[in-house]
């Protein structure tokens, strides 16, 4: 059983994984102070600074007005939190915009490398196929 765990840890894919979730782990905190710390304030500049979060309806129970979320959660009264849901399908849509402009750059780079590998590469010649064609018309347009 030993033997079959370590050639299971050995494979490539099981460290691929494994780097691919640190540097996932990673870039998750890229990504999120970028729209914490970057994206978020702008988009709070251009809107006046509106922050859903605080919006709910009393679904049953007594809360008194102007009271926040958390409060009013903890009063026990059934809050529809729907301002709070709003704010992660905005915060999920900013998140996944990034992340999408990331991978177009990070691909745009890679065709630009790709073009360029191209471009370097000098012409190989002709194939043998080529050279044998033209031998042989040379010879057909000696005999005739």
């Amino acid at each position: 059983m030993l033997k079959e765990f370590r050639e299971f840890i050995a494979r490539g894919n099981v460290m691929d994984m494994a780097v691919g979730i640190i540097i996932g782990a990673a870039f998750t905190a890229i990504v999120t102070s970028l729209v914490d710390d970057l994206i978020n304030p702008i988009i709070g500049l251009v809107t006046g600074g509106v922050d859903f979060t605080n919006k709910y309806i009393v679904l049953s129970g007594e809360v008194a007005a102007g009271t926040g979320l958390e409060t009013a959660r903890e009063s026990g009264a059934a809050i529809f939190a729907y301002g709070s849901f709003l704010m992660a399908v905005l915060n999920f849509l900013i998140v996944a915009w990034v992340v999408f402009m990331l991978v177009k750059a990070v691909n745009r780079a890679k065709s630009m490398a790709i073009e360029e590998e191209k471009v370097e590469e000098a012409p190989a010649g002709p194939t043998q196929e080529e050279l044998l064609a033209q031998i042989r018309d040379l010879l057909a347009t000696r005999a005739a």
